[in-house]
């Protein structure tokens, strides 16, 4: 395959490859500040796909949106101690307006639990008020220490979920129900295959009961926290008297949920999916389906009605289409439209014309193949499924031939140096061991998967030799 200078290949250095493909894609421009980034179309217009799509599935579980405060006193995060201890090395806090000194600091929200609760004691009296269904989609800051846009970045771009409910069990039902609804929007909108499964004690969030986690290999074999569900029990409900009236009319305070997937998605798409020739967008989110690249010579009148009469029948077939208009060489236009990722591209000239057919390229396999124009239609809906169907295939071997069961802490190691996934035994919540691990190895525990067949029922563990039947995957990760 001929590479496009431009990039860094995989194979010599993944972390740069990764910078020159979402520069060069025209994702992204870095901010006037460390660690900021700004979307360009390109990364924005994918951030649409998935917000308009992921809208349309909470909904349908009786969610509904709603938008709360940027800014927070400080006496109000402080109401729950574990979760702004969690949050406090990354705090923004305002301290000044113009020349005036505040008399409470200001805090720039990294979460907004604190913020529903409030809204949930304002909302909640009785049982007939339950559940409680809430997401807002916005932006949070959290003053990363280390940044790479994307995956961590000063400032970022979420939806976050927040319910309240009468009983434990409904609580607790509704966060696993969202963690699979993450899987499946994974698999069904960005082609990849996850590994889920529950945080350790040492990994969850901070004021959570129970963390679900959806774990996504990257490319060079490193974890992604894709996204999260929490069930926060009664820690936030007791702490800010969030309570109902129940059919006997006891007081009783609610139990909680929140779940949340960020703009972090668009870069598990790209270090997933990606190549050396650039981006690879799954094509049921991508801003741009197919890129019409005219080649014209001598400004062709037949060419340029051909490419508007294609965009109008792909338009009207719901296919999300761009004309490359540029004075730009055909070899540029194609090659831009490679790097962007736009999975299909039809070039059509006035040959082309004479024959009554155009090329179409896909963009995952290059795959290039003359098509009639009255075919153009149904090849581009065959391809797009094709292309996500393949993707998420790609990416289900990927886990599959990258995932391995170990029961000894050496041969851990060796696996770990390799960017595996490894399963292991180990004693149940033992921070201290999941600490010595990632001092020995930097590899952190993912999560506790439950939709795994490669454990045994009992095994020693890996670090002491006594008999267990606890199973964690452990990888180095983002």
């Amino acid at each position: 395959m001929k590479l496009i200078k431009k990039i860094t290949p995989i194979e010599e250095n993944f972390s740069q490859w990764f910078i020159d493909v979402i520069t060069n894609g025209n994702l992204i421009e870095y901010g006037p500040l460390k660690g900021t980034v700004i979307f360009k179309p390109n990364s924005y217009g994918i951030w649409e796909q998935i917000q308009y799509n992921l809208n349309k599935i909470i909904k349908k579980e009786g969610v509904r949106n709603v938008y709360l405060p940027l800014l927070m006193p400080k006496s109000l995060i402080q109401k729950e101690k574990e979760h702004v201890d969690g949050f406090a090395p990354e705090l923004a806090t305002v301290t000044k307006v113009g020349d005036k000194k505040l008399n409470e600091e200001i805090y720039i929200r990294p979460t907004s639990e604190v913020l529903f609760a409030q809204l949930f004691k304002s909302e909640i009296n009785s049982y007939n008020d339950l559940p409680k269904l809430f997401n807002q989609w916005a932006n949070v800051v959290r003053w990363e220490k280390t940044t790479n846009p994307f995956l961590r970045t000063s400032e970022f771009l979420w939806q976050e979920g927040h319910t309240s409910h009468s009983t434990e069990e409904e609580a607790v039902n509704f966060s696993e129900k969202m963690i699979q609804v993450y899987k499946n929007f994974y698999k069904d909108y960005l082609a990849l295959d996850v590994v889920i499964g529950k945080k350790t004690e040492r990994e969850k969030f901070a004021g959570a009961i129970t963390t679900w986690t959806i774990e996504a290999m990257m490319k060079d074999g490193k974890s992604l926290q894709a996204a999260t569900s929490h069930y926060l029990g009664q820690n936030f409900s007791k702490m800010f008297n969030i309570s109902f009236k129940n059919e006997n009319n006891q007081l009783i305070n609610v139990y909680q949920t929140s779940w949340g997937l960020s703009t972090r998605s668009i870069g598990a798409i790209i270090m997933a999916h990606g190549d050396n020739r650039g981006i690879v967008i799954p094509p049921k989110i991508a801003p741009i389906q197919v890129d019409l690249i005219e080649v014209l010579a001598n400004k062709d009148k037949n060419v340029i009605t051909m490419a508007n009469q294609l965009k109008k029948e792909l338009e009207e077939n719901g296919i999300r289409v761009r004309v490359d208009k540029s004075d730009k060489t055909i070899g540029f236009k194609a090659a831009q439209s490679e790097i962007e990722g736009v999975p299909i591209r039809i070039e059509i000239g006035p040959r082309d014309i004479e024959n009554q057919q155009v090329l179409i390229v896909r963009r995952d396999t290059i795959y290039k193949a003359l098509v009639n124009i009255d075919k153009v239609v149904i090849e581009v809906k065959k391809l797009l499924e094709s292309i996500h169907n393949d993707l998420f295939e790609k990416s289900r071997k990927l886990i599959k031939e990258n995932i391995i069961y170990c029961n000894s802490y050496g041969k851990f190691k060796e696996l770990i140096k390799e960017q595996k996934f490894v399963v292991v035994p180990i004693i149940e919540d033992s921070k201290e061991l999941e600490n010595k691990i990632k001092e020995e190895t930097t590899a952190t525990a993912r999560c506790i998967p439950t939709e795994l067949d490669l454990c045994l029922k009992e095994d020693k563990c890996i670090m002491t030799g006594k008999l267990v039947n606890h199973f964690v995957l452990f990888a180095k990760a983002y």
